[in-house]
């Protein structure tokens, strides 16, 4: 059982909590919260403030609720000994949407948070009317080779009792500039201020200086095991219309080499099982265009979250 905690305030964004058996997810709200409802799922290792800069583009008749995946932004981190599965993201967003009592809503997803929308769209079909994935396929299909897949969970297994045996250490303290200088070092398609606004909900002031706050087991990748085979038969089950937003600078245009593979044999799978309910629109911009540059993907998001517009929340 979960319980909410939330302060609406017209025309600002509110803070939530839902209550969880390890603690709480957080979440960041937009709008009345009788309006039309859309959950917003953040990339990896980054938080709801990914959204921050694109939602107050968008429709305003719409209720837009970004959640901190467990071990991200203000979310609490899950109980000591396990690793960050991949399916019990997608637990999380039902735990939610359950909560809230939606039978009906928009899913909006950017990098990891579009394959956990993707496969909640395929677990949960009857529950998301829209779909829209910013930079990701809504699959990310697991490695073909048997030795690269044995090998990465090994890794994980390896990761996560290091990270263990290191647990004793307090986490380092940064000052605000170098916090956000190993930031952008780590990510080059964040600008300087999309990275300060990441960093306000991904850090904690303490004495000295800033500390991040997501779990660092959440740098271990944990592949899911849903091949490429599994996806193509999982995504006919999606009743959802789907808008699938690449940037031209993204990573699927360069940094992922080994996603070259599946895009068009998903591409493909989408254009044939959902038809006319499958748009794909290419933009300038980076991995982070929705927050460096939200203007760009802002129309093309307000034009598919207008058309057909579906039933206010059931709260």
């Amino acid at each position: 059982m979960m319980n909410c905690c939330c302060c609406f305030i017209p025309g600002m964004a509110s803070e939530l909590k839902f209550l969880v058996p390890w603690g709480h997810i957080a979440a960041k709200a937009w709008g009345a919260p009788q309006g039309r409802p859309v959950l917003c799922l953040h990339g990896w290792l980054d938080n709801a403030n990914t959204f921050s800069r694109l939602i107050p583009l968008l429709p305003k008749d719409c209720y837009y609720m970004a959640l901190d995946f467990a071990g991200h932004g203000l979310s609490s981190h899950r109980p000591a000994g396990f690793p960050y599965h991949f399916f019990d993201y997608v637990t999380d967003v039902h735990r939610i949407v359950a909560e809230l009592k939606w039978n009906r809503f928009s899913l909006m997803g950017h990098s990891l948070g579009g394959t956990v929308a993707g496969m909640f769209s395929c677990v949960f079909p009857e529950l998301v009317d829209k779909l829209i994935l910013v930079e990701s396929y809504g699959f990310y299909p697991a490695p073909t080779d048997s030795n690269n897949l044995l090998q990465s969970k090994r890794k994980l297994i390896e990761g996560l009792l290091s990270f263990e045996a290191k647990q004793q250490h307090s986490p380092k303290i940064r000052s605000p500039g170098a916090a956000l200088q190993r930031l952008l070092e780590a990510n080059h398609h964040l600008t300087e201020d999309s990275g300060k606004i990441l960093l306000q909900r991904g850090t904690t002031e303490v004495p000295g200086g800033l500390v991040y706050n997501r779990d660092m087991r959440a740098l271990l990748h944990n592949h899911s095991l849903v091949t490429l085979d599994l996806s193509l038969n999982f995504l006919k089950k999606i009743q959802a219309d789907i808008l699938m937003v690449i940037a031209q600078g993204g990573i699927f245009n360069g940094d992922l080499e080994d996603s070259v593979h599946f895009i068009p044999v998903l591409q493909e799978a989408y254009r044939t099982n959902l038809k006319e309910r499958f748009q794909l629109t290419e933009v300038a911009g980076n991995h982070f265009v929705h927050l460096n540059e939200p203007e760009v993907v802002a129309g093309i998001i307000s034009a598919f979250l207008n058309k057909h517009q579906h039933p206010r929340a059931s709260l």
